[in-house]
């Protein structure tokens, strides 16, 4: 099957002023990238599969205007200017209390009302495998301190990768976690759910939580958890265990503390078996979060035109841990003026021998 391309035509649009695009990356093998500026949101992302047919692998939207209007999933976009939860909307910083949208039960989520994923950021295409995108967070936007200069750089590379590179400088001091939240399923976006991929994730530990999904703060060994993905399984094997951490996220929603070793670590090891496609997720971040897609509506149609559902994809987001500016133990989020923020992951592609 060739690439079914979306039309730039459906994103094209002018919000606050400014132009709404849809970019598309091409890379020596074919493989396919398309990534609109509304959100940086990787809208499609088509490589080969084992009988060298081309798998769309990321769920999405075929419009802008679905992506505007549909509940927020965050489906293949920038999160930010925190990733993930922080508890009650609240941190301190410099003895000075900031508060933050309460957008998820009691916690702030993926930097509030109007994150991230829903502004417009300014793009240009260097090249035809690269997208470059700027945006200016103001003083206080969302709650946040500081205006924060952030760079993202989509690179989809000759060796089958998404390379994603992020930096930032702030003349605040603030805190920063970002990070891409697509969704992921390696039979191709609507084709079922992922619970026959196998999956190893390289953490020997992860944050436990709270029933609101809040980091206690300790952090749990995997071993003789049903969390242990250290071994490769599939991920159905256990989610539906009778373990308190899957029963609050109703599945899997969890960080896992990565086990590093190098500056680009390899964190995790998807794969398919009927399509043999495995993904690899190395990154600079000392977190990756494993969503198992337990709350994707099953009104959602996506952009092939079939309904999606729970446990229809699944993420990988690397991250600092949730909850980090109130936890002080955890590695440090907090951003300063003259320092800068800079983060890479890589979402690399084969096909299983």
């Amino acid at each position: 099957m060739a690439p079914q391309l979306l039309n730039p035509k459906d994103f094209e649009a002018l919000i606050n002023g400014k132009r709404v695009a849809l970019y598309t990356l091409k890379n020596a093998q074919g493989s396919i990238a398309q990534i609109t500026n509304y959100g940086g949101t990787l809208a499609s992302l088509w490589v080969k599969d084992k009988n060298n047919d081309f798998k769309d692998v990321v769920l999405g939207y075929k419009s802008l205007h679905e992506y505007q209007t549909n509940p927020n999933a965050y489906f293949g976009s920038i999160v930010g200017r925190y990733a993930n939860r922080i508890a009650k909307g609240k941190f301190t910083l410099d003895n000075k209390t900031y508060n933050l949208a309460v957008n998820n039960g009691e916690n702030h989520l993926h930097g509030g009302t109007t994150g991230f994923d829903a502004v417009v950021w300014d793009a240009k295409q260097p090249t035809g495998d690269t997208l470059e995108l700027t945006y200016v967070s103001a003083d206080m936007e969302e709650g946040y301190p500081g205006n924060l200069a952030v760079k993202v750089q989509y690179h989809l590379t000759d060796k089958n990768a998404i390379k994603i590179k992020y930096w930032a400088i702030t003349d605040k001091i603030t805190v920063v976690n970002l990070t891409n939240h697509s969704y992921f399923n390696l039979k191709g976006e609507g084709n079922g759910d992922i619970l026959d991929h196998k999956l190893q994730i390289n953490a020997s530990s992860f944050t436990s939580v709270d029933t609101t999904c809040i980091p206690t703060g300790e952090l749990t060994a995997v071993n003789d958890t049903p969390l242990d993905f250290r071994k490769e399984k599939t991920i159905g094997k256990d989610i539906n265990a009778d373990y308190e951490q899957l029963i609050i996220g109703n599945g899997y929603d969890h960080n896992y503390v990565i086990d590093q070793n190098t500056t680009l670590n390899l964190a995790a090891t998807a794969t398919e078996p009927s399509t043999g496609i495995t993904m690899d997720v190395y990154t600079t971040e000392p977190g990756v979060q494993l969503y198992t897609g337990n709350f994707i509506s099953d009104k959602l149609v996506g952009k092939s035109g079939k309904k999606y559902h729970p446990r229809a994809a699944f993420c990988l987001e690397t991250q600092h841990y949730p909850d980090s500016p109130n936890k002080p133990q955890f590695p440090t989020v907090v951003l300063r003026p003259k320092e800068e923020y800079h983060s890479v992951t890589l979402y690399k592609f084969s096909v299983a021998k």
